[in-house]
């Protein structure tokens, strides 16, 4: 089997800790120039964007140099480009760093803290922030933690070596341990193993459970209880969307300030974070691929909804 040939390095710098978009022009095409092409491909832009970063000189090939607005379609060709960042709130809480060293950083990310760059969430993501902060512009994310869930996050310092951490996950040689406040059901019977087949459809926010084979699988256990609340500790075996914030619902507990589960709720306006989804990555377990230390991490954060619910119900 013929190995691909791997891209080109990018010929122009991060902005705010945000890679350059690389479009590799398709073998298949009857587009007479780049520009042409680049219309096309990105529907989404308001009209006249692409032919301005073209006039502008902002569209570049892999020597760093301008492609011009009437440069000819050229098959397999990468260009690179800056989109404009779009507006966002601040997420005014800091991302910890646990640990670092010449390959990996642990990161404690805070909740409504978006791990990497996607959608509207681009300079305001963990990654983006740590390479900024930590000045390691090769930084990448070997997983990832939904915006809403607070705790750690692998990331990896050497791109060369970023598969082999991206392994460990899956090929489920990381344990991950989780936190979540619910409600407490006397009546349910802990600690259990949860199995069901959960499908994610792209478009629709919430995910659902559906007949067939299982693909996902969490362990669920009883921590405490008090006042009408329940501290769960929750084990992954798999790492489907919203597998934790489904298998709770599931069992008749959904998570505390949960915004999808069991109703979708209208979205929450830019820059409110009170009552933030009381998830928490909690810890982190793995032996290092490429030193051989056997790792174990634990989040310094608390669910104030457990250990202060009146301030978490009251938005403070």
């Amino acid at each position: 089997m013929r190995r691909r040939t791997p891209p080109p390095p990018a010929p122009l710098p991060q902005r705010r800790g945000v890679d350059p978009v690389r479009v590799r022009l398709p073998v298949d095409g009857a587009w007479a120039t780049v520009q042409e092409h680049l219309v096309q491909r990105l529907t989404g832009a308001p009209a006249g964007t692409v032919e301005s970063m073209f006039a502008a000189g902002l569209v570049v090939g892999a020597d760093g140099r301008a492609v011009p607005p009437d440069a000819p379609y050229r098959p397999g060709m990468y260009v690179w480009f800056h989109r404009e960042l779009p507006a966002e709130v601040p997420v005014p809480f800091p991302v910890e760093v646990v640990y670092r060293d010449a390959h990996i950083v642990v990161a404690d990310k805070p909740h409504f803290l978006a791990t990497t760059p996607r959608g509207t969430h681009v300079a305001e993501t963990a990654l983006a922030r740590l390479r900024r902060e930590l000045g390691i512009p090769t930084l990448t994310a070997a997983h990832r933690l939904d915006r809403l869930t607070a705790g750690l996050v692998l990331f990896t310092v050497r791109p060369e070596e970023r598969g082999a951490y991206q392994t460990l996950f899956r090929d489920r040689r990381v344990r991950k341990e989780y936190e979540a406040v619910a409600p407490y059901d006397p009546a349910l019977a802990l600690p259990r193993t949860v199995r069901s087949r959960i499908v994610k459809e792209r478009g629709v926010q919430a995910a659902r459970e559906v007949a067939g084979e299982p693909n996902a699988e969490t362990r669920v256990e009883l921590a405490g209880h008090r006042s009408g609340r329940a501290r769960y500790r929750l084990v992954p075996a798999t790492g489907q969307t919203h597998q934790l914030r489904v298998h709770l619902n599931t069992l008749g507990v959904p998570i505390l300030g949960d915004p999808l589960y069991p109703e979708v709720a209208d979205p929450a306006p830019p820059g409110d974070f009170r009552r933030p989804l009381q998830l928490l990555a909690r810890r982190l377990e793995f032996t290092d691929p490429i030193t051989g230390t056997e790792h174990a991490f634990v989040s310094a954060r608390e669910l104030r909804a457990w250990t202060s619910y009146e301030d978490w119900a009251a938005g403070n």
